[in-house]
Formats: structure tokens, C-alpha cells, sequence
């Protein structure tokens, strides 16, 4: 497994911006797909974004497509999750995940999880 420390959460002004980042402390960062998952009080938890092993692949919730942007950088194995024009709607818990070896919208097929990082945007 992979150790996940999400970043970058805080508090937002409605059409504002943050970036989130997600830090792999283990091996093989490369060897690992990527998601960012969310989950608000009393909502189960909802897919965000993915990314493959090199990046070549994404995947996002149509909730958030064309406000999110998902990248990687392998040599600093670390995911990031930008996100802009942001919403109410948007206020979670984020978490990162990995999982070999692609994309996957499915929470359970991801071995491994940070522990969160809060995210709230005022209106």
C-alpha cells in the first residue's frame, strides 16, 4: 500500500479557486491510479476525478467536468485536483486514492486512502 496525505483545503468565496494536492509517501508512485472522492454531512460518498498510472487517461463526475482539472507529477508523487469556479455544492471532505493500475469510479476498487481534507465554499 501507499501512504496519502491530502493538502490544500480551506475556506472559499463562491467562484473561487483551490488547488488540492495529494502526497504518496511509498513506492512506485507510477504503478498507482489515482481518484479524488468527496463526501458532504449526511451524503454518501461521490466520485470526483481520476487519473491513470502516467496520466494518459482521466476521468470526471459531471458534476464537477470543466471546472476540475486532475494531473499528476510521478517524479513528485504527488496528484493534484484543481478546481475552479467553485460552488456551494462543492463544500466536502476530500480524499485522494490510489489503486492499480487505471481509473475507476468505484470507491471500493481503491486500496488505499488519505485522511481528508476539508473543503467549504461560502455563499
Amino acid at each position: 500500500q501507499v501512504q496519502l496525505v491530502e493538502s490544500g483545503g480551506g475556506l472559499v468565496q463562491v467562484g473561487g479557486s483551490l488547488r488540492l494536492s495529494c502526497a504518496a509517501s511509498g513506492r512506485a508512485f507510477s504503478s498507482y491510479g489515482m481518484g479524488w472522492f468527496r463526501q458532504a454531512p449526511g451524503k454518501e460518498r461521490e466520485f470526483v476525478a481520476a487519473i491513470s498510472r502516467y496520466g494518459s487517461s482521466k476521468d470526471y463526475a459531471d458534476s464537477v467536468k470543466g471546472r476540475c482539472t486532475i494531473s499528476r507529477d510521478n517524479a513528485k508523487a504527488t496528484v493534484y485536483l484543481q478546481m475552479n469556479s467553485l460552488k456551494p455544492e462543492d463544500t466536502a471532505v476530500y480524499y485522494c486514492a490510489a489503486r492499480h493500475t487505471g481509473t475507476s469510479r468505484i470507491g471500493a476498487t481503491y486500496d488505499s486512502w488519505g485522511q481528508g481534507t476539508q473543503v467549504t465554499v461560502s455563499s
